[in-house]
């Protein structure tokens, strides 16, 4: 597959010019932990990306957090022909899973992207 990698049914933006493109067309939505940016696309499955700068702190926070973020977004029913990108803010550094989790599942019903109200993991 060109584009993404697959890892457990969900499939992952990969490449720089996919990023872009969410940056420069998608919408966003913003809480104090996160921004999420979302473009629909025409492709049959949902996929996501993480952006998560030095400012949110070293390599082994910044892993620990993409980790959390990708088994959340994992978990999440998504609706299908989205790319969706989310921003980690330095707040993000000092939360545990269940805060991520709230504001992951906030932002996602706010830009409608979910199938169901709510997804549990």
């Amino acid at each position: 597959m060109v584009g993404g990698g697959v890892t457990g049914g969900i499939e992952y933006i990969t490449r720089s010019e996919d990023y872009a493109l969410v940056y420069a067309r998608g919408g966003s939505w913003v809480c104090n932990l996160l921004v999420m940016r979302a473009l629909h696309t025409e492709r049959a499955l949902s996929r996501c990306g993480f952006s998560i700068s030095k400012k949110v702190g070293k390599a082994v926070v910044r892993n620990r957090i993409k980790r959390l973020l990708r088994e959340i977004m994992r978990a999440a029913p998504l609706k299908p022909g989205w790319d969706i990108v989310l921003v980690a803010r330095p707040e993000a550094a000092g939360t545990d899973y269940d805060s991520l989790k709230s504001a992951v599942e906030r932002l996602l019903s706010q830009a409608d992207l979910l199938e169901t109200a709510s997804f549990v993991t």
